[in-house]
């Protein structure tokens, strides 16, 4: 396989093996992945800004076990943007991607899903994305649909605006925008409290069970993720699943809508989309949440 070049953000990426297949039942190939995230980075980056990334690398495919890697490795060119992080025994070097020809050069590194922290560079304890991630036991979207209607009433009762984003997977995320005040550590009795206060108000619906053997078919209002270190998908980020679906922000009336599926739009359908509504999160960042109003609150 011949290799190819993509121009983005003023620098010329080599694609190698581009006509590699990386989704087989799609036939998407390296190219398209790479070509996708060029093109999507306009709108994607901004929600990149800053925050440590992680890859979840599939340079065979998706019919091939993929890995997590948090560490940039040492051949990455040195105009990639990174930062070293402490962790348990040593510190971690993450990739910045503060650039579309960045989020290029991973495409080619076969990274098909980036994985965003919840804090920037700048201030690693101190979040300021806190998500609610509703992760259903079966295929019933709808019943994930009525817990984040449940989430959504619990955190407007609280005067706490919320977003919302299709997984790419099977349920949606819940964030709420913080001002990166607070140590992680101190935020999580909130989300910890809130989402029992669910799971109680709807017994049948939702659980904070993190054992799957005993959620039933319930969804799980997973708050794990109120942690140092932790991670979310990417805005539209492409998931390594059939059809290439795409992490999608959504307005709240569309969530909850009828037709709404967790992997509705895909690295094709999404630019429809986009062509007909802006990015419903392009403002997300305007008006924070004041992160010590949730410390003690419950």
């Amino acid at each position: 396989m011949s290799d190819a070049t993509i121009e983005v953000s003023g620098r010329t990426i080599e694609i190698s093996h581009p006509d590699k297949v990386l989704f087989p039942d799609d036939g998407i190939t390296k190219r398209d992945l790479a070509e996708y995230y060029a093109r999507i980075a306009g709108v994607a980056q901004p929600h990149y800004q800053d925050r440590p990334l992680t890859m979840q690398r599939f340079p065979e495919g998706i019919g091939e076990s993929g890995f997590f890697q948090k560490n940039i490795p040492d051949y990455f060119p040195d105009w990639i943007e990174r930062v070293e992080l402490p962790k348990e025994g040593g510190t971690v070097t993450h990739v910045l991607a503060n650039d579309a020809a960045t989020l290029v050069y991973l495409a080619n590194q076969g990274c098909i899903t980036p994985h965003l922290a919840l804090s920037r560079a700048q201030t690693p304890e101190r979040p300021d994305r806190m998500i609610f991630d509703l992760d259903p036991s079966d295929g019933d979207f709808g019943k994930v649909q009525e817990v984040a209607k449940a989430v959504k009433a619990a955190l407007d009762d609280r005067d706490l605006p919320s977003f919302v984003a299709a997984t790419g997977s099977r349920g949606l995320h819940i964030v709420l925008v913080l001002d990166a005040s607070v140590e992680v550590d101190r935020l999580r009795p909130f989300a910890r409290d809130l989402s029992a206060e669910i799971a109680e108000a709807h017994p049948a619906l939702a659980t904070t069970e993190q054992r799957k053997e005993k959620r039933g078919d319930r969804v799980l209002v997973d708050t794990f993720r109120t942690a140092y270190g932790q991670t979310a998908v990417g805005a539209y980020a492409v998931r390594a699943r059939p059809g290439a679906p795409v992490a999608t922000p959504l307005k709240w009336d569309e969530a909850l809508a009828s037709d709404m599926a967790p992997d509705r739009y895909d690295i094709r359908s999404v630019f429809r989309r986009l062509g007909q509504i802006s990015d419903p999160w392009a403002d997300i960042d305007a008006d924070p949440i004041a992160a010590d109003r949730l410390v003690g609150d419950g």
